[in-house]
C-alpha cells in the first residue's frame, strides 16, 4: 500500500482552493502529470489523450462514455483516469469499471500508445482521482482491488488546494494503491547502487558511458549503442528530433526534463523512453558488453 501525503506551506496562512470544475481538475493534472505517478513501473507518467469519447462505454447505464484522461506509466501499462470533483464513492468505481470493460475500443484509435516492440499486449491501471474518498472504498483499494473481470488494479488519488495570503498555491496529495494483479513485471535493476525501472536505467547507463567518454560524438555514441538495441525508435535522438516528436505527437517518447538531457561533443541528445519486456534486454546485453555491471532482480 502506499499513501503519500505532500504538503509544504512555508509558516503561510492558507485557505481552501477548491477546484471549481472536473475541467480545471483536468487541465492541473495534464500539466503536472507526475501528480498520477504510482510505485513501480507506475512512473514516468505521460498523458495520452484528454475527454476521449468511448462509444457505449457505460454499460452499466447503457450509454457512451467518456474517459476524462488516458495516460501511459513508463511505457508498460494504459492507464484510464476518472476525475471527479467530489468524494470519490461505489458509483465512481463502477464508471471506471466500465471504462476498462471496454478497453479494446480505446486501441482502435490509439494503438501506438505502447508500441508492440516494448510489448506485445498492453497492460491497463484504473485510476481514481478526487477531493476525497469515501473511507470504505479507500480501504478496499489500498489492500489491492482489481476489477471484476479482468484481474485491472485500480488506484486512487486525492487532491486538495489551498491558497496563501501572498496568492502562493499549494496542493495535497493522498494516494491509495496495492498492486496485486497478476500480470505484473516487477522486474528492477541495479545499477551504481541505485536500484531503477526499465527507462530510468536506460537512462542512467548512457549518462554514465558518455560522461565517462568526454568528447564522444553522437555517431560515436550510436555505434556503442546502435539503433537495433531499442527497437525502431533508436536509443536517443538528437535533442531536436525528440522535441519535434513532442511538439507533433504531444507524447513524450524521450526524456525531456532539463537534467535529463545529455550533452555531447557535438550535439545535445535525448534518451528514448521507449523501453518494456520485449526490448530492455536487448540493452542491458549492450550495455554489459561495455563493462557495465547491472543486476535484475
Amino acid at each position: 500500500m502506499k499513501i503519500l501525503r505532500h504538503f509544504t506551506a512555508n509558516d503561510e496562512k492558507l485557505d481552501k482552493f477548491d477546484f471549481r470544475r472536473e475541467l480545471s481538475m483536468e487541465a492541473y493534472l495534464t500539466e503536472n502529470e507526475g501528480i498520477l505517478a504510482l510505485d513501480e513501473p507506475f512512473v514516468d507518467v505521460n498523458v495520452i489523450a484528454e475527454e476521449l469519447t468511448l462509444r457505449e462505454g457505460r454499460k452499466s447505464k447503457d450509454t457512451d462514455g467518456r474517459i476524462d484522461l488516458l495516460v501511459a506509466y513508463a511505457q508498460e501499462y494504459i492507464g484510464v483516469v476518472e476525475l471527479k470533483l467530489g468524494q470519490l464513492r461505489e458509483v465512481h468505481l463502477q464508471q471506471l469499471e466500465d471504462y476498462l470493460e471496454h478497453k479494446e475500443r480505446i486501441l482502435i484509435d490509439h494503438r501506438d500508445i505502447i508500441p508492440t516492440e516494448l510489448a506485445t499486449s498492453p497492460k491497463w491501471i484504473g485510476v481514481l482521482v478526487g477531493n476525497a474518498i469515501d473511507e470504505e472504498l479507500a480501504s478496499r483499494i489500498a489492500a489491492g482491488y482489481t476489477t471484476k473481470h479482468g484481474d485491472i488494479p485500480i488506484a486512487a488519488l486525492t487532491l486538495q488546494r489551498f491558497r496563501s495570503e501572498k496568492g502562493n498555491v499549494y496542493v495535497v496529495t493522498e494516494s491509495y494503491f496495492k498492486d496485486t494483479s497478476s500480470n505484473r513485471d516487477t522486474s528492477k535493476y541495479l545499477f551504481d547502487d541505485r536500484q531503477f525501472g526499465k527507462g530510468r536505467l536506460v537512462l542512467e547507463v548512457v549518462k554514465k558511458y558518455a560522461a565517462k567518454n568526454v568528447d564522444i560524438t553522437y555517431t560515436a555514441l550510436e555505434n556503442a549503442f546502435p539503433q537495433h538495441c531499442q527497437g525502431s525508435a533508436g536509443v536517443f535522438s538528437t535533442l531536436d528530433d525528440a522535441s519535434k516528436i513532442f511538439a507533433d505527437t504531444n507524447q513524450k517518447r524521450h526524456f525531456l526534463k532539463p537534467d535529463e538531457i545529455i550533452e555531447l561533443s557535438d550535439t545535445k541528445i535525448a534518451v528514448s523512453n521507449q523501453w518494456g519486456v520485449g526490448n530492455i534486454d536487448k540493452f542491458v546485453e549492450k550495455a554489459e558488453e561495455l563493462g557495465f555491471v547491472i543486476v535484475k532482480h
